[in-house]
């Protein structure tokens, strides 16, 4: 399998310099992935008055700094920020465990407190239980969580010194389904990695979004179907390539795949086959030709704001954030697109009504719910 992700080998390297450096975890100072965020920003603070030591923290060993989605947008915003504000590189770090445990990732957070860092961004839900305790353990720390909220035991609290970011995912996934079958495509597949809520209103949002499609194109019952289910992680694994490559031969032609790492089993697969991947969180199109349009999250957009904030005296802290269409928080990434039927006029035209609440997609996270709707679009539970 080739990937056209060129700073994959960069990025490994740099990880087993990063592994020497630590016992509960590894730290180290990470040159980014090539932004790819086309973004006007301004240097709103003279760098010289800016106290910002950031610590991007990985939640597992496999969790890499190219990841080409979770870690690898953050990073993006972090660079921007670095980069807009005239900052030494060494004012960002990446932090990664030895293991994927509550434990270590809390030992992670204190070893990144304790030399320097004054800012952690914390990537994802593996931080919930984490956070819950550190936003006390650390109060003079600033912590922005991405995708999640500090949570135990179905408790949510934010403290003054969280920024707890959340994506409108479902209209993401939703995107993703209406311009796909807009394109043409009848026979889909979405592979989530995990059932955690993010991935899940990803799914749910597709569904919505092919039958939205199928409506507006006067399909009928059952033209359009959807094989849908989850992978059991966000690891790549040859076993996701097995499945992947039976849906592609028995007629699926195109594969949702919101799985993080796991993507790149799907994306081997369909290069074998000669089929298509929608891609997830970040622009994948550099991770390989078969990947058609990325379902995107404004992760550049939201770490880059909330630093800018924090350095304006304007941080937002101790509340849950959402960004969605009408903030340009989600998206498709129209302008490296592989469509060819699917125009910007129509992405403009579907993206305004979501932005405006004209079309509201449901964010629930049972799937019943999002099947009652469903009249025409065939979906598939495997």
């Amino acid at each position: 399998m080739e990937f056209k992700n060129f700073k994959f080998i960069i990025a490994l390297a740099l990880l087993v310099i990063i592994a020497a450096c630590g016992n509960n975890g590894d730290a180290g100072n990470a040159d980014p992935p090539a932004n790819q965020a086309d973004q006007n920003q301004s240097n709103d603070v003279d760098s010289s008055d800016i106290d910002v030591h950031i610590a991007l923290i990985s939640h597992s060993p496999e969790s890499i700094l190219d990841d080409g989605s979770f870690n690898q947008g953050a990073w993006y915003g972090i660079d921007d920020f670095i980069t807009t504000h005239n900052l030494p590189t060494s004012n960002a770090r990446f932090f990664i465990p030895h293991e994927g445990s509550d434990e270590v990732r809390l030992d992670l957070i204190e070893e990144a407190v304790n030399t320097g860092s004054n800012v952690l961004i914390l990537p994802g839900h593996h931080f919930e239980a984490v956070l819950y305790d550190a936003q006390d353990i650390f109060p003079d720390t600033t912590f922005i969580l991405l995708d999640a909220s500090p949570r135990r035991d179905d408790v949510v609290r934010v403290e003054s010194n969280v920024a707890a970011i959340h994506y409108a995912e479902e209209q993401a996934g939703f995107l993703a389904g209406y311009a796909a079958v807009l394109e043409g495509y009848r026979q889909l597949g979405f592979m989530g990695g995990l059932a955690v809520p993010a991935v899940v209103r990803f799914g749910h949002g597709f569904i919505q979004g092919a039958e939205h499609a199928a409506a507006s194109l006067g399909l009928a019952t059952g033209e359009v179907v959807i094989n849908y289910m989850y992978l059991g992680g966000f690891a790549p694994e040859p076993a996701h390539t097995t499945t992947a490559a039976a849906w592609f031969a028995s007629g699926t032609e195109v594969i949702f795949a919101a799985a993080g790492g796991a993507g790149a089993s799907v994306m081997s697969a369909a290069e074998s086959a000669n089929a298509a991947v929608i891609g997830v969180d970040v622009d994948q199109s550099h991770l390989s030709d078969t990947v058609v349009i990325s379902a995107v999250k404004g992760l550049a957009v939201s770490v880059y704001d909330m630093l800018t904030d924090l350095v304006n005296n304007n941080f937002d802290g101790g509340r849950e954030h959402r960004f969605d269409a009408s903030i340009d928080g989600v998206g498709l990434t129209m302008n490296t697109s592989l469509f060819t039927t699917f125009t910007q006029q129509q992405y403009e035209s579907v993206f305004s009504t979501l932005a405006t609440n004209e079309i509201e997609v449901n964010p629930s996270l049972e799937i019943g719910a999002i099947l009652e709707m469903v009249t025409l679009v065939t979906v598939n539970e495997l």
